[in-house]
Parts: structure tokens; C-alpha cells; sequence
């Protein structure tokens, strides 16, 4: 079973649920190409580097998310969540310079659950769902839209599990 990441639902929307993840480490490269193209592209030098491609040569296990986070039409920058605990001052550092890694403070999140296949319409229409979700509810998005993926792409797409998120301003939690 694929460790997931650790998060704590502070409220239940109609549309979403706000949650509180812990800080964490995040591996990632920023690729170009289309949303599909770019999680293909990204997808490989982070692979390696969990699979000991790194200067430590340490294999890291395999987490979900993946996460991917559109920063134009065509660049993305694509994520693993390493495990929970995950030192920032030990990681191993990345052999492939275009792999970084990223220390992610505690933070407050909004996320829209969806299933079915990856399809860019599909993000793209549960993305504006949840920011307009977000909207009504009184809060305030404090950051770019991104997108989760949890499963492998051999799952069949009427049972996979996929996630629109975004930071949200932290604040008191609306009433309505």
C-alpha cells in the first residue's frame, strides 16, 4: 500500500474540504508541454531519484500524491510528496540539476475530490469548480490552482481518485 500524505480536515464544504496539511518535502521538476505531456515529462526524473538516482544513492518510497502545478499553458511543475517525517536537512540532494527539492510549510488547503481517467478538461473543470466553490464559502485562494493524482495510470479511470487543490488565506473559517 502507497503511504499518503497526512492532512486533517478542518471543515466539511458541499464541494470541498478545507484541510490542514503538516509541513512536509516535496521533489519536483518544472517541465513544459501540455497538462497530460508535462505529468508524463515530469514524471521520470522524479521516478529516478526516488529510485536512488541522487547523490546518497538512497531509494525513497513511493508516496501519493503526485502532484502537478500549472505555471502557464504549457509549464508544470510536477511534485512527489516524500514521506511523512522526511528531514528538509537530510534529504538526499538530486543528481539531475533540473530536480530540486522543497521544504513545504504547514499550510491550509482547499481540495475538490473527483474520479475518473486524466483528462486536462476534467482538472480544468474541477479546478474552476473549486475556486468558485472557495469563492462562496468566504475564503480567499493564496496560491496557483494544482492538481492530484493518486493512483497508477493502469487503474482503470471510473475508479481512480484525483484532487483539485489551492492554498487558502488563513483565517477564521466562515460560518455559512
Amino acid at each position: 500500500m502507497t503511504e499518503q500524505q497526512p492532512f486533517a480536515i478542518e471543515r466539511a464544504f458541499d464541494d470541498f474540504e478545507l484541510r490542514r496539511y503538516p509541513d512536509h518535502v516535496l521533489v519536483q521538476v518544472t517541465v513544459d508541454g501540455d497538462f497530460l505531456r508535462a505529468g508524463n515529462l515530469g514524471f521520470r526524473p522524479l521516478i529516478s531519484y526516488i529510485s536512488g538516482r541522487n547523490a546518497q544513492a538512497t531509494r525513497i518510497p513511493m508516496t501519493a500524491p503526485v502532484t502537478q502545478e500549472p505555471l502557464g499553458e504549457h509549464t508544470h511543475t510536477v511534485s512527489f510528496v516524500l514521506p511523512e517525517g522526511t528531514d528538509p536537512a537530510t534529504v538526499p540532494v538530486p543528481s539531475d540539476a533540473s530536480v530540486a527539492t522543497v521544504a513545504v510549510p504547514a499550510s491550509l488547503v482547499a481540495a475538490r475530490r473527483f474520479g475518473g481517467g486524466w483528462t486536462d478538461a476534467r482538472f480544468e473543470q474541477n479546478g474552476e469548480m473549486l475556486l468558485a466553490a472557495v469563492e462562496r464559502a468566504g475564503l480567499r485562494a493564496a496560491g496557483n490552482l494544482y492538481f492530484a493524482r493518486y493512483d497508477p495510470p493502469w487503474k482503470p479511470g471510473f475508479l481512480k481518485h484525483n484532487e483539485a487543490l489551492v492554498r487558502v488565506e488563513e483565517q477564521a473559517a466562515p460560518t455559512r
